[in-house]
């Protein structure tokens, strides 16, 4: 990948609004509790899954509590119960119809024409709740914002524990996907593309079927390691292949930090 002056990078930074914030900001990592609960952990052979894992910065749940929504819309139809964690409690029901809101202790600010998308932990699903995403003007607005879950089930319970990641920072070029110019086209078969894609799909099957069969080379070795080792079924390789990202840490700055505008 090409290198960046350090001095040119975009910047995502996170102004603190409490003096001792215990809810950290982290990389997110590639692994996921289900994935390696697969048989034979294969759910990790699945490239295009374990990069979306680590695209973005998790924020991570300071309280254990545990929610429960009785199905009203108005803000009193959600029992909130703290089992582990000191007063500020972060956690409240604002908006009612079972939506549970966390107060982020940051400000968070990107470089000029950045958003920044505050999504759901990638790949971590949560049964009884799900997140909502929000996408944010951070490169100029002042306002903090909140992360929000919606509770789908009346009456069924649902524990979010401390250091459980809640929300997910994915920085995005404003106005980067409405130059996208889509198209749909034939898979013209005699095309340099279309001769690939044959040959990928007609290995694809052959190897499925060998995996049938006991003793087989197919067998032996388990899976198909193209895409993760960047390669076309005829070893050309990748001009760029990616398969671990290395996101940076947040780190600590001095209190005066000039503004990224």
């Amino acid at each position: 990948m090409a290198d960046h002056d350090e001095r040119d990078a975009p910047t995502l930074i996170a102004y603190k609004l409490v003096d001792d914030s215990s809810m950290p900001i982290i990389p997110a990592p590639s692994s996921r509790p289900w994935m390696d609960a697969t048989a034979g952990k294969f759910a990790n052979r699945c490239l295009p899954l374990l990069i979306a894992n680590q695209s973005g910065w998790f924020i991570l749940n300071s309280h254990e509590f545990r929610a429960t929504w009785n199905g009203r819309a108005d803000n009193s139809g959600i029992r909130i119960e703290y089992l582990k964690g000191a007063d500020p409690h972060p956690v409240s029901c604002h908006f009612g119809h079972g939506i549970l809101t966390w107060t982020l202790p940051y400000l968070f600010r990107t470089s000029p024409g950045y958003n920044l998308l505050a999504r759901g932990p990638a790949n971590l699903g949560k049964a009884g709740a799900y997140p909502l995403e929000g996408l944010v003007e951070t490169d100029w607005s002042m306002a903090s914002f909140t992360m929000n879950w919606k509770l789908i089930q009346p009456n069924l319970p649902v524990t979010f524990g401390i250091d459980e990641p809640i929300c997910m920072l994915v920085p995005q070029r404003r106005g980067e996907l409405e130059e996208f110019r889509p198209e749909i086209r034939e898979l013209d078969r005699d095309s340099e593309i279309g001769r690939k894609h044959n040959q990928w799909a007609q290995g694809r099957e052959q190897f499925l079927v060998d995996l049938a069969k006991t003793g087989s080379d197919a067998q032996r070795r388990g899976w198909q390691k193209h895409y993760f080792h960047g390669r076309s079924p005829d070893d050309t390789a990748a001009p760029e292949h990616q398969i671990k990202l290395h996101l940076k840490d947040f780190v600590g700055r001095p209190d005066r930090e000039p503004d990224p505008q």
